[in-house]
């Protein structure tokens, strides 16, 4: 009887889980959102292709295969607005601006690693290059006001790097990533031109509640700063000033000046031993 019993529980499961799928409507396969980056950036980066192009006939055949993968995407998760196909041709328009970008984002890394031995070597093995490669093609879906692809877009690339950076981030010019795990930007963060990041760097919210969603919760990073390992940086009203430096593991919750130094303090306890204190030095401008 309870053998019974339970197969007629497993199968009432089964049809609730039917119910389930079939309502579930607006679900791209992750798969095939990760995949269609995957060849978008390779058609850009050609050290990041797993394809070699016999002519430009067939190299321009799949970008317009590409636009025509990207409209279908579209099509899951956009109900009203503009058509699938002229979001796809808008976004494929984007192209040259989002090359020149990733180009000065490679240009970037190569320049402020030591270890780097060319771009070409950057962009094909760094994973600053994927995630903010991947960050530059979500932003743009988002500013398209596609649902959903930007944000399996940037989970994709935080799992293939451990780089968390919202599409809705607005992020300048020559941005650098170096090593990068753990970095996490918020949605409301705002970063310059030839910004520098170590790993472990969160831009975060000071406030984590539902109400607060609407409203500036990250910090603005202004030009030409850099944020070392471990930085934490909150708030939605914090800036950094121009050409600051953050030293790691640095937590800051309000705005610095210009030209900033900041800096871990190791204080001596009671029996002199050293240990970090925790406080944070502000040096004037350079």
């Amino acid at each position: 009887m309870a053998n019974l019993s339970d197969a007629a529980m497993f199968e009432s499961f089964l049809a609730e889980r039917f119910r389930a799928h079939e309502a579930c409507h607006g679900c791209p396969p992750l798969r095939s959102v990760a995949a269609w980056f995957d060849e978008v950036l390779g058609l850009l980066v050609p050290e990041r292709s797993e394809r070699r192009y016999a002519s430009a006939a067939e190299f321009e055949g799949h970008a317009h295969e590409l636009q025509a993968r990207l409209a279908g995407l579209v099509a899951v998760v956009r109900a009203s607005g503009p058509t699938p196909d002229t979001v796809a041709a808008r976004f494929m328009a984007c192209l040259p601006a989002l090359h020149a970008r990733i180009a000065e984002d490679v240009a970037a890394i190569d320049a402020g690693d030591p270890a780097a031995t060319s771009s070409s070597d950057v962009a094909r093995t760094y994973p600053g290059v994927l995630a903010i490669a991947a960050y530059r093609v979500a932003h743009a879906l988002h500013g398209l006001d596609v649902p959903l692809l930007p944000r399996i877009l940037s989970a994709y690339a935080h799992g293939a790097t451990g780089i968390d950076i919202h599409p809705a981030a607005r992020i300048g010019r020559h941005f650098c990533i170096d090593h990068g795990t753990g970095v996490v930007i918020g949605a409301t963060a705002v970063i310059g031109n030839r910004v520098k990041v170590y790993q472990g760097v969160t831009l975060g919210g000071l406030s984590v509640r539902k109400e607060d969603a609407a409203v500036k919760r990250h910090p603005t990073i202004e030009d030409d700063v850099v944020i070392y390992a471990g930085a934490t940086i909150l708030g939605g009203e914090t800036v950094i000033g121009q050409g600051s430096v953050i030293g790691g593991n640095v937590w800051v919750t309000r705005s610095v000046a210009p030209g900033s130094r900041l800096s871990y303090r190791v204080g001596d306890s009671a029996e002199g031993s050293g240990t970090a204190a925790g406080a944070v030095i502000q040096g004037g401008a350079p």
